[in-house]
């Protein structure tokens, strides 16, 4: 069991900061998940903790020990490729192995870790197969028994799902979270993600531009983002925004009027007269027969002017004057295009954004 402690890492290429005076500490036995879209610094990081790229700035720390300039053989980690990188030319059992070998472990020894490692991930009938005699699913299985084989002290994993099809993700999902359960190794996984990271992680890490924009739990990410750039990433569909003028406790957006409880005109004090940026998630509003009764509800009329069907939900794109408002309704829910529909706003669900900053003011 192992933490893993960041301090100011920082990493250059050429004029491109990758990464960015960076802090993170990663709990023993703790599964945190880096977050972000593609060229946010995420698999950066994750080199620099492995050790396959050397930072400017900064150290990594596994436990009190520094690891920064230590290779990458000396650091008893594990990593996880987006393409698996099994040895086609290898069986099983010796892709399995290789690891083991590399480190002049006993037959015995190997034998039993690789049997070990082959049954936790359910591919104990697989050992004498080639690679491409299995389906995307089971390498990635052989990909990640591999890695779990020398019981390394931190298992990284880039985007180790992501040439998976929609189905088989979902699964292994549910397998890697069992498997890092039942290891209680400290585990790095990368992804662009969210659904992924939602769902793996003890925390996550949401990385933008090469810096932490938010670290916290899942749930405490997504109902309280610390900024613009975390409250338009998680979510999906996406929080909706718009501009608004704060006077007098209450929001004045172009084509409606939103009242505000009392704790969120306090909050808004040093902002009378001035434009805030103002963002509700999908799910917060609310057409009239499935409002909640117990919430305070601010009520705009509007038009239906795009209709999602999904299934299990149905997305309602209502026009007020020039805003677009999203909104997440049960996927039996009807709805005509170009109808009016009065939608009700969940006030106490209301997130407000310094547009300056683009900090959360609440």
């Amino acid at each position: 069991m192992t933490v893993v402690r960041l301090e100011n890492l920082t990493k250059r290429f050429g004029r491109v900061v990758a990464v960015d005076h960076c802090n993170l500490t990663i709990r023993d036995g703790e599964f945190m998940v880096l977050l972000g879209p593609s060229g946010c610094g995420k698999t950066t990081t994750l080199r620099l903790i492995v050790g396959l790229e050397t930072p400017d700035e900064g150290r990594v720390y596994f436990d009190d020990e520094d690891v920064t300039y230590l290779p990458p053989k000396d650091r008893n980690v594990s990593m996880v490729f987006q393409s698996y990188a099994v040895w086609p030319h290898m069986k099983v059992y010796d892709n399995i192995a290789f690891p083991l070998k590399i480190k002049k472990r006993s037959q015995d020894e190997i034998k039993r870790r690789v049997k070990w490692a082959s049954k936790l991930l359910r591919i104990e009938n697989l050992l004498d197969r080639y690679p491409d005699q299995l389906s995307g699913g089971q390498r990635q299985r052989v990909a990640v028994a591999r890695a779990i084989v020398i019981e390394p002290r931190v298992l990284l994993l880039d985007e180790p799902l992501s040439n998976l099809d929609a189905l088989l993700r979902v699964l292994m999902r549910a397998e890697l979270k069992k498997l890092q359960r039942e290891l209680g190794v400290t585990t790095i996984y990368v992804t662009h993600d969210q659904v992924e990271a939602m769902t793996l992680a003890d925390r996550v890490a949401v990385m933008n531009e090469g810096k932490f924009m938010q670290v916290g739990r899942p749930r405490e990410v997504y109902e309280k983002p610390e900024n613009l750039f975390v409250a338009g990433f998680i979510g999906s569909p996406r929080m909706n925004f718009f501009d608004a003028v704060f006077s007098r406790g209450v929001l004045n957006a172009e084509s409606f009027k939103l009242s505000l409880l009392p704790w969120q005109t306090s909050l808004l004090e040093g902002y009378e007269g001035r434009t805030v940026k103002v963002g509700i998630r999908p799910e917060c509003i609310y057409p009239p027969n499935l409002a909640p009764r117990a919430a305070k509800l601010e009520c705009i009329d509007g038009t239906i002017d795009f209709v999602e069907p999904l299934g299990s939900d149905t997305i309602l794109h209502v026009r007020v004057g020039d805003i677009t408002l999203v909104v997440k309704v049960p996927g039996a829910y009807e709805a005509k295009i170009g109808s009016s529909l009065r939608i009700y706003l969940d006030v106490e669900k209301l997130h407000v954004f310094d547009p300056a900053s683009e900090k959360a003011v609440f």
